[in-house]
């Protein structure tokens, strides 16, 4: 039987603010949070594979520093710029005394 999609975005969510280091706790916890209901099928199966990788692994694949696995990519570029935004976003708030 197939997990409900709803249990699924749940376990997911969770996998997400549990990670290793802090740094992928608040980076995939973000992302999980805006924009993990949004993904179809697929993209849910690539996020838990991605998911199953160790946190430096992400951490530098996230950042840039590395290239990730090619099946992993189109994800990683996901998150990356789900970070990117929220980080702007953060500074614009700085920057108007928020």
């Amino acid at each position: 039987m197939a997990e409900p999609r709803e249990i699924r975005l749940k376990r997911l969510a969770m996998r997400s603010m549990r990670r290793g280091i802090k740094e992928m706790d608040i980076l995939l916890s973000a992302f999980a949070e805006a924009r993990l209901e949004r993904l179809d099928d697929a993209e849910l199966d690539t996020y838990e594979r991605l998911l199953d990788e160790n946190d430096q692994d992400l951490l530098v694949w996230v950042t840039g520093q590395a290239a990730p696995p090619a099946p992993l990519a189109p994800m990683v570029a996901q998150i990356a710029d789900q970070a990117a935004g929220g980080a702007a976003a953060r500074l614009s708030a700085l920057g108007r005394g928020a």
